[in-house]
């Protein structure tokens, strides 16, 4: 078994020289911006981090997809170096995720320089509940581990009742001081920005939400529009779980494309920043080759997509809401403080 596995590391190091070897470039280089509200420049693509190289003990029961799988040995320095090579600059990064000491080493090596990169993180509900300088200490946490002098993006991950908005205001003195350029939350729900800007001086500039057609929130959406604040979407790819739908691979096969990249398109052309993960290169460059089939979709295609998302999902995101907005605190899940009736379309 020993033997066996050290062939594996073997073989996977030299495939992953082999490709890097190949001039084969993507799409990435020429991959659009965003503009946010607080006038920085956002890539519409990036690197999800999200259980590359680590998987976290309180991590959802959802697996990171059918290609994890595989049994692959590698690490986040050697999955995100990957990334980076292919041409992914823009990463998504979070103190739960456990692996930014890895992914800072993935960007010493590849010696890009650090105006080039576009780098975000999160503080996870454990922070955020034991206050405003457990938060700032995880800033400041993220800042080494990922060998920066300042981040481009950084989120308060959930709205932990009664603690997320001291989080937020925390981060508002990390902007002015130049630790963080752009503040954002994640996961919030309508009711949680409202009561948010009630305190804060700063609009977020983004909401990181799960989004895809199988879960497409359209109030949630119009509301964010409104306000300004940009969707950054996780779970774009259901984790590899919707590759097999009948009406994503007939839009697929309409327009020549993989499942993922119909995904992908649908999310990019709703004007969110959409952040594909795979621990494969040749899918990392499948994931990113989106953009001309995200201005291909016509009215015929979105009616299908749009359509996908059910009362069910609807109702399974709300519970998962109010089990998750207590994760990793002392809170438990009858806690008044959660918001019971929220805006979950």
């Amino acid at each position: 078994m020993r033997l066996a596995s050290r062939l594996a590391t073997a073989m996977i190091g030299a495939a992953r020289g082999l490709s890097r070897s190949s001039p084969r470039m993507s799409s990435l280089s020429s991959a659009p911006t965003v503009a946010l509200n607080d006038g920085t420049s956002h890539p519409q693509i990036g690197f999800g981090t999200y259980k590359v190289g680590f998987i976290p003990a309180s991590a959802s029961a959802a697996v990171a997809g059918a290609e994890e799988s595989g049994g692959e040995v590698a690490t986040a320095t050697d999955i995100v170096g990957d990334a980076l090579d292919v041409g992914y600059r823009f990463l998504d990064c979070a103190q739960f995720y456990g692996n930014e000491v890895q992914v800072g080493e993935a960007i010493k090596t590849s010696k890009i320089p650090r105006s080039d990169l576009y780098l975000a993180s999160k503080c996870w509900s454990d922070a955020i509940y034991d206050g405003p300088a457990a938060v700032r200490a995880q800033v400041e946490r993220s800042l080494r581990d990922l060998n920066t002098e300042y981040l481009d993006l950084y989120l308060v991950h959930w709205p932990v009742p009664g603690k997320h908005v001291a989080a937020y205001l925390e981060l508002e003195k990390c902007q002015a001081e130049g630790l963080v350029k752009s503040i954002g939350v994640s996961n919030y729900a309508v009711e949680d920005i409202e009561e948010l800007l009630r305190e804060a001086s700063v609009v977020p500039a983004v909401n990181q939400i799960e989004f895809n057609p199988f879960l497409y929130r359209r109030k949630t959406l119009d509301y964010l529009t409104k306000k300004g604040i940009k969707i950054q979407a996780y779970r774009a790819l259901r984790d590899g779980k919707a590759f097999d739908d009948p009406t994503i691979n007939a839009v697929a096969s309409r327009h020549g494309a993989t499942p993922a990249q119909v995904l992908g398109a649908w999310c990019v052309a709703k004007g969110a920043i959409y952040m594909p993960k795979s621990t494969r290169r040749e899918r990392m460059v499948e994931n990113a080759d989106v953009f001309d089939l995200a201005a291909a979709l016509d009215a015929d295609d979105f009616s299908r997509l749009d359509a996908l998302t059910t009362p069910e999902a609807i109702a399974a995101y709300k519970a998962l809401y109010e089990k998750c907005v207590v994760r990793d605190t002392p809170l438990d899940e009858s806690d008044p403080g959660i918001k019971r009736d929220i805006t979950a379309g």
